[in-house]
């Protein structure tokens, strides 16, 4: 087995991202970290402290993946937050996933990622920089004092 990744992000796609975020801010506590209105989408990233959740409305059905298109809603894919792309990807590909799209970006806003699709079709992101509101490493919780 390779190097071990870290789930840190989710995105959600929707008719209606303010209504959405607003939904998951107020049922939750989430915290909005960030906003995008990109030729790909126009959403709203919110975090917990440590995932990211990415609430969006694709604006094409290339972006959105064309068996899913921009009226596609629901769960949309999950990202991994790995060490190096090219070894992380070689290790999807020698698992049995095949790439989609996208490359790294240096971008602050709009935390773009490589996408792969594993053998079920499910849509995984890969990066090196992260997304908003994630952290990559997240200390481990210290077991709570025994009662006196």
């Amino acid at each position: 087995m390779g190097k071990k990744a870290k789930l840190r992000h989710f995105a959600i796609t929707t008719a209606d991202p303010e209504k959405t975020a607003e939904f998951y801010k107020e049922a939750f506590g989430m915290e909005e970290v960030g906003r995008t209105n990109s030729p790909i989408a126009h959403g709203f990233y919110l975090s917990d402290g440590v995932i990211n959740i990415a609430i969006l409305k694709y604006k094409t059905n290339e972006a959105a993946g064309i068996e899913r298109g921009v009226d596609w809603y629901g769960l949309h894919h999950i990202g991994f937050w790995v060490d190096k792309v090219p070894d992380a990807a070689q290790q999807i590909t020698d698992a049995g996933g095949s790439y989609m799209m996208g490359a790294v970006s240096d971008s602050p806003n709009t935390f773009y990622e490589v996408k792969y699709r594993g053998p079920d079709g499910v849509i995984c992101d890969i990066t090196e920089h992260g997304w908003v509101g994630a952290q990559k490493e997240v200390a481990a919780a210290k077991e709570p004092a025994p009662a006196k």
